[in-house]
């Protein structure tokens, strides 16, 4: 029986959606803009948080820790996957400062990167709790 039981999943895709419509309105009004550097950046975030969740998915042991790791995973993956994708097509093609399809891709990219970091939060919050609890 796993031992910590969260709902922040929820709450981290709500912020992450939210993150991700804020920056589509700010790249659409030409508020914000992408430089390469970022994307590059993000594409690296995005291949570490992948290789570690699944390095530490594989390694996981304990019914506990494994009880806390594998509800969050798929949130995790999909947001690595997802930030891997949008920042691979934002670094392919240039869009124009207010074009929507490129605002949406941004706002995407955002979203997805804001879900690593939040879910990471969530099992990090987990963990600690299943390991206070043994």
């Amino acid at each position: 029986m796993p031992c910590c039981k969260t709902n922040c999943s929820a709450l981290a895709i709500l912020a992450s959606v939210i993150v991700g419509i804020v920056t589509a309105f700010l790249r659409i009004t030409a508020t914000i803009t992408l430089t390469p550097a970022f994307l590059w950046v993000t594409l690296g975030v995005a291949v570490a948080f992948l290789v570690i969740a699944l390095a530490t998915s594989a390694s996981t042991q304990g019914a506990s820790n494994r009880g806390c790791f594998c509800p969050i995973l798929s949130l995790l993956l999909t947001g690595a996957l997802g930030a891997i994708l949008t920042s691979v097509v934002l670094l392919a093609i240039t869009f124009a400062a207010t074009s929507i399809i490129g605002a949406i891709i941004t706002g995407a990219l955002l979203g997805f990167v804001s879900l690593i970091f939040t879910e990471t939060a969530c099992l990090a919050k987990c963990l600690a709790r299943c390991n206070s609890a043994d």
